[in-house]
């Protein structure tokens, strides 16, 4: 995998760390995968314990599920806060892009091929 993290100087930090990992799933089309973006929460010293801890834990995840295979992304993000409460901010990634809104959107979280549910209103 080819770690990223959110902001190297702040490495070296012990605390909690969101990272997010990609596994990859056959599906019934040869011509199609079913993607999975986890985020997961660590207790680390460093971006790269997170990560290697992600890592780790993906593949157990995968051998448990008995298919499926990671794609080879781990982003990290150092948590601010002290602790876990309501409302956390987990994750953070910014992407800078000249899309509008509703194309950004559609571009990257609402390509139509997504398995959501939606509520109701």
């Amino acid at each position: 995998m080819a770690p990223v993290s959110d902001h190297d100087a702040d490495d070296g930090a012990t605390g909690w760390y969101a990272v997010r990992t990609v596994v990859r799933f056959p599906t019934e089309s040869a011509e199609a995968w079913d993607y999975e973006e986890r985020i997961t929460l660590w207790w680390a010293r460093s971006f790269d314990e997170a990560i290697a801890q992600a890592e780790d834990e993906v593949d157990e995840y995968v051998d448990l599920l008995g298919h499926g295979e990671s794609a080879g992304l781990a982003q990290a993000y150092h948590l601010v806060e002290p602790e876990l409460t309501s409302g956390a901010e987990v994750f953070s990634l910014i992407r800078r892009s000249s899309l509008d809104a509703d194309d950004y959107v559609d571009r990257f979280f609402d390509a139509g091929g997504e398995h959501q549910g939606h509520t109701p209103g």
